[in-house]
C-alpha cells in the first residue's frame, strides 16, 4: 500500500490546514491523538493498569503526552506527570490540558520523582525539533534510556531530526513510537528508524484531504502492491517479454555479468545477451544457461575489434534495453562500451557500477547522457553511496547526512533517475513531482552482488516495456521482497547474493497475495 512521507514543515502545514480549512479543533486532535496512543500502548502492554511515568515538554507533544497520561490515569493507571523545562511558555493546547489535569487536582512536576515505574511516556521533544539537545533534556533522555522501563514515543522519540533521522545530540530510543496522520521521513531513515522501536501509524484526523493540493514528494510501499509488477500476456512468446542487453564482467570477473543475467531473466525478462569478456564465457553458460553471449578480448586485433563493434551493433539493434557497468572495469575497453552506449543508442539505459565510476570522471559524457532530444531518453543510475559521492563530488559523509534530499538533486542535474542505494534507497527522477523511498529489506542485502542482483532486476522490468520510474521503484521493492524472504531462509547474516535471485519468485507471488497458496502446495 503505498505511504506517504512527511516533513516536518509538511506535517505542520497540514495541521495548520486541517485546524484553519476544516475547522477541526487542535484540542480535538489532539485528544484523538492521546485516544490512539493508549490504544497502540495497551495493545502491546496489555490492559493492566500499572506505573506510569510522562515525560512532557512545552510544546504541542508534550500536550499530546499529558493527554495520554490523564487518559490512562482515568483508567486506573497510577501516573506521574513531569515537565521537566517546567510549564511556563507553552503552547495554549498543553496549556489546556495543565488547566484540565488541574482539575482533576493533579500534581505536576519539574523533575523525577525517585519511584518506581513500568512505562516511561516520552513526550519531550517532537518533530518540531531543530538543535542538539542540552542540560536539563539531555540528561531526561539519558535517565530514560537508562531506566528500563518500556517507553513509549509521543509522535518521534525525543531528539531524532524529523526529517533526516539523525541523533541531535542524544535521542530516546524507544520501544514503541505511535505517530500521527503520516509517517515522518526521520522515522524511515536510520538512525532514526532504529531509534523509533515499532513505529505506528494511526489516523487522528489529519489526512490527504488537509494537502490542499499539495502532496508530499516522498512516499513508500508498505506490504503488498501488486500493480508494480507488468502484466504477462497469455498469447506472448519470449520476445513479447522483452529483451535485454546486459554489457558486465571484465577479464576472471565473471559473477557480476552472471547474477545480473539471472535476475533480468528471474524477474521476467524473455531474451538476455551478454556482453562480456572472452574469459567469463564458460562460468556464465554453466550459471546462465539460457543467457546469450557477445564476448571481447582485451588483447584483440583491429579486425577482431572491428568484428566486435558490428556484433556490438546488432545486439543494440536487436535490445529492448541495456544494463552496463557490473565488474566492467575502469579500463580502455569500458570506456569505450560505455561510450558507445550513451552516444550511439538511445535505448532505455541502467548504469551501474564501474559504469556510474567511468561517468564520474567524464563531466562531457555526463552532459551528452543528460542532452535531451525530441524523444526523451530513459537513464536510471544505481549507485551506492560511494559510487553517488564520487559522481556528485561530494564527500560520503555529507551524502548520508540527507541522502533522499541529495538523490533528488542528482537526479535534477543529470536530468535521469537516480536510485541511491543505502539502508533506505531513494529513487528519484529529474522532472520528477514524486520520489520512492524504499522500507522493504534489512541488514543481509549489505553483501557482495547484491547490487547486480537490483540492476539486473530493473533491467528485466524495463525489457518488458515498464516506463523508467516504476521500472526503477518496482526493482527496488522486490528486491527488498526478496532480501526479506532470504532472511527467513538464511538469516540476514548468513545471506548472499544468489539468495536473493532464488527468492524473486516467492517475492513476487508474495506481493501478488499468492504466497500462501504456493506455500500450502509445497506444505510450509
Amino acid at each position: 500500500m503505498k505511504q506517504y512521507l512527511v516533513t516536518a514543515e509538511e506535517m505542520k502545514q497540514y495541521d495548520t490546514n486541517t485546524i484553519e480549512k476544516f475547522h477541526i479543533p487542535g484540542l480535538l486532535l489532539m485528544e484523538r491523538a492521546a485516544l490512539v496512543t493508549v490504544e497502540e500502548l495497551q495493545r502491546v502492554r496489555g490492559k493492566t493498569p500499572c506505573r506510569v511515568l510522562v515525560l512532557a515538554g512545552r510544546g504541542n507533544n508534550g500536550g499530546d503526552g499529558l493527554a495520554v497520561g490523564r487518559l490512562l490515569m482515568l483508567q486506573g493507571y497510577e501516573v506521574t506527570f513531569v515537565l521537566p523545562g517546567g510549564d511556563a511558555g507553552g503552547t495554549k493546547e498543553t496549556a489546556a490540558q495543565l488547566a484540565i489535569l488541574s482539575g482533576y487536582h493533579v500534581r505536576t512536576y519539574n523533575t523525577i520523582p525517585d519511584l518506581e515505574y513500568d512505562i516511561v511516556i516520552d513526550a519531550v521533544f517532537g518533530i518540531g525539533l531543530s538543535r542538539s539537545v542540552e542540560g536539563v533534556y539531555q540528561d531526561i533522555i539519558q535517565w530514560i534510556n537508562h531506566s528500563g522501563c518500556f517507553v513509549c514515543s509521543v509522535d518521534i522519540p525525543s531528539g531524532i531530526h524529523a526529517d533526516t533521522g539523525a541523533v541531535m545530540g542524544c535521542a530516546v530510543r524507544a520501544d514503541l513510537t505511535v505517530t500521527y496522520g503520516f509517517r515522518k521521513m526521520g522515522q524511515i531513515l536510520y538512525p532514526g528508524a532504529a531509534y523509533s522501536g515499532e513505529l505506528v501509524c494511526r489516523q487522528m484526523g489529519i489526512d490527504e484531504h488537509s494537502f490542499l493540493g499539495k502532496i508530499p514528494f516522498w512516499y513508500t510501499y508498505i506490504g503488498r502492491e501488486p500493480a508494480l509488477l507488468p502484466v504477462r500476456r497469455a498469447d506472448g512468446n519470449k520476445g513479447t517479454f522483452g529483451k535485454a542487453l546486459i554489457i558486465a564482467g571484465s577479464a576472471k570477473i565473471a559473477g557480476a555479468a552472471m547474477l545480473a543475467a539471472k535476475s533480468a531473466f528471474r524477474i521476467g525478462a524473455g531474451m538476455v545477451k551478454v556482453v562480456t569478456a572472452e574469459g567469463n564465457k564458460n562460468a556464465i553458460q554453466q550459471f546462465v544457461p539460457e543467457a546469450m553471449l557477445l564476448t571481447y578480448t582485451d588483447a584483440a586485433t583491429k579486425p577482431e575489434e572491428e568484428r566486435f563493434m558490428k556484433a556490438l551493433q546488432e545486439a543494440e539493434a536487436w535490445a529492448d534495453c541495456i544494463m552496463i557497468g557490473p565488474g566492467i572495469g575502469m579500463e580502455a575497453e569500458a570506456e569505450g562500451l560505455l561510450r558507445f552506449v550513451i552516444l550511439k543508442s538511445r535505448l532505455p539505459l541502467v548504469i551501474d557500477a564501474d559504469g556510474i565510476n567511468l561517468l564520474a570522471r567524464d563531466p562531457a559524457l555526463q552532459a551528452a547522457m543528460s542532452k535531451k532530444g525530441d524523444s526523451p531518453r530513459t537513464v536510471i543510475l544505481t549507485p551506492h553511496l560511494g559510487e553517488f559521492a564520487r559522481i556528485y563530488d561530494a564527500s560520503v559523509a555529507q551524502v548520508k547526512k540527507n541522502m533522499p534530499d541529495y538523490a533528488r538533486l542528482l537526479a535534477k542535474r543529470l536530468q535521469c533517475i537516480v536510485v541511491c542505494k543505502d539502508a533506505r534507497t531513494a529513487v528519484a527522477e529529474g522532472n520528477g513531482t514524486q520520489g520512492y523511498l524504499n522500507t522493504s529489506g534489512n541488514s543481509g542485502m549489505a553483501t557482495a552482488g547484491s547490487g547486480d542482483v537490483l540492476a539486473g532486476m530493473i533491467t528485466g522490468l524495463l525489457a518488458q516495456g515498464m516506463k523508467g520510474m516504476d521500472a526503477a521503484i518496482a526493482g527496488v521493492y522486490l528486491h527488498g521482497c526478496a532480501g526479506d524472504l532470504a532472511a527467513e531462509q538464511e538469516t540476514e547474516a548468513g545471506m548472499m547474493a544468489t539468495d536473493l535471485i532464488a527468492c524473486i519468485k516467492k517475492a513476487s507471488l508474495m506481493i501478488q497475495g499468492g504466497l500462501e497458496k504456493h506455500n500450502a502446495e509445497d506444505g510450509i
